[in-house]
């Protein structure tokens, strides 16, 4: 279902954060014209003190640098500002750089002798290039929305969000929280996390540091409630 945003100052950044608090992209779960299109309305980098759309922001932004969107999205419309198709073209930059990649490629070859030293040195170099390439793309990162459950009512809330977030770990940032109701008068933390693939699983992290001693005198259970990659 698309999704229309009549204004993107201040109010309209307060709305456009509550709406990112469970969510990665504007619609879906991948990056999409969609993400684009707000993008492209907001005036620059939104203040941090709207943390759900900075995080969208930020990945949005770094997605295009390096022209990494390409779902199609729901059709998401924001007043006075061109769609998607108007604002998505690559940079200049990286299809001048593309088009000397391809003329370096046509240089290399030799149909007529055998490769020089010089040739199988940049062979070798490009090999290599490839290779190391592939390697940063397998450390993906993920999204993630946890439902943090207490004992009961009168377990301090406070104090509860300050143990969860007390768990560091290398590939692990924890973003926006909220408290959510969830009958006679027990509430739970909803919280939004990043994680490094490579580096944090949440069934370990749940398993072995929020529903242990001493977190486990007010966490009663955790469930994933969204996981998306990034």
């Amino acid at each position: 279902m698309a999704v229309t945003f009549s204004d993107l100052g201040s109010a309209g950044l307060k709305k456009l954060d509550d709406y990112l608090l469970s969510r990665s992209y504007i619609s879906g779960y991948q990056a999409s014209k969609d993400d684009i299109t707000v993008y492209a309305a907001l005036s620059g980098a939104p203040s941090s003190s709207y943390v759900n759309v900075s995080r969208w922001f930020n990945h949005i932004d770094a997605l295009l640098r390096i022209s990494c969107v390409s779902g199609e999205g729901s059709g998401v419309t924001v007043e006075g500002f061109a769609p998607a198709e108007a604002v998505a073209t690559p940079p200049a930059a990286d299809s001048k750089a593309a088009a000397a990649e391809e003329d370096d490629d046509d240089d290399d070859v030799d149909l007529f002798g055998e490769e020089t030293e010089e040739e199988k040195k940049a062979a070798e170099e490009r090999a290599a290039a490839v290779k190391a390439s592939g390697k940063k793309k397998e450390s993906g990162k993920s999204s993630v929305l946890l439902d943090i459950k207490p004992w009961d009512d009168e377990t301090d809330m406070k104090k509860l969000e300050e143990a969860v977030r007390g768990v560091q770990m290398e590939g692990l940032l924890w973003g926006a929280s909220k408290l959510v109701p969830v009958g006679y008068g027990i509430k739970k933390l909803q919280i939004m996390l990043t994680i490094v693939d490579d580096l944090v699983s949440v069934d370990t992290l749940i398993e072995e540091q929020l529903t242990v001693e001493p977190i486990n005198e007010y966490v009663q259970s955790c469930d994933i409630v969204a996981f998306n990659k990034i």
